[in-house]
């Protein structure tokens, strides 16, 4: 995110993001959102991008798979503050219209997916992997209640516990990065489930340049790896 006169440069999109958006003071410049979503693609088969395609785009990226489903290339739409929680929410959009919203590397909202979609996450606590899960003094425990469709799934509490694995190379927009590898154990008592999603942290920044999530007990594991990062 970049910053000038001292306000946070962020992007607005509505529904079917058909709004012409005009923005000065950030790298990633949004004229036309319907354009935007013309560079994220889907399809039957595995999307792949060379190295030299993702960065000359001027629009920060991922790879997304959504359970066995093909991989997506998508885009970031917009970023600006949650409210709430003070953290800088990512939107993602792939050509048929889906999205992806993650704060600091976790999903915290879907919409328009397939198997249903994670509707809201609160906590009293902030999310270690906003905290940077790469610090000693970074808590390794975290709980927080989500809600999610289909189904009436309200106000279910989940209870984390984060456990440093081993260090890897991981391979982002064709170059080895290293990265600390987390598993987080993931608990609902209401249902007696437990899950695991895993974190690949940038050991310095403590950015997370790869996951694999489940975003709810009965919805599929996404897995999302950056390519081009917003920064």
């Amino acid at each position: 995110m970049y910053k000038k006169n001292g306000y946070y440069t962020f992007y607005k999109i509505f529904p079917y993001f058909a709004i012409i958006i005009l923005l000065s003071g950030c790298t990633q410049k949004i004229k036309n959102i319907n354009k935007t979503i013309s560079f994220a693609v889907l399809g039957e088969a595995d999307i792949n991008k060379s190295p030299d395609y993702i960065t000359e785009l001027p629009y920060a990226s991922i790879y997304a798979r959504i359970g066995k489903n093909p991989q997506l290339f998508m885009v970031l739409a917009f970023a600006e503050k949650n409210h709430i929680t003070n953290l800088l929410q990512l939107k993602w959009v792939s050509n048929d219209r889906g999205m992806l919203i993650t704060e600091y590397g976790r999903l915290v909202k879907t919409i328009n997916l397939p198997e249903g979609d994670l509707l809201e996450v609160n906590s009293d606590h902030p999310d270690p992997l906003s905290l940077g899960l790469h610090l000693d003094k970074t808590p390794k425990i975290w709980s927080r209640k989500i809600d999610w469709q289909p189904g009436y799934h309200i106000g279910y509490q989940l209870n984390s516990t984060f456990e440093f694995d081993t260090l890897q190379k991981t391979n982002i927009n064709g170059t080895l990065t290293s990265s600390l590898k987390f598993i987080e154990t993931v608990t609902v008592k209401e249902i007696n489930y437990q899950y695991k999603n895993i974190f690949w942290i940038h050991p310095l920044s403590g950015i997370v340049i790869k996951s694999q999530q489940y975003i709810a007990p009965s919805l599929p594991l996404i897995e999302i790896t950056i390519l081009k990062p917003f920064l």
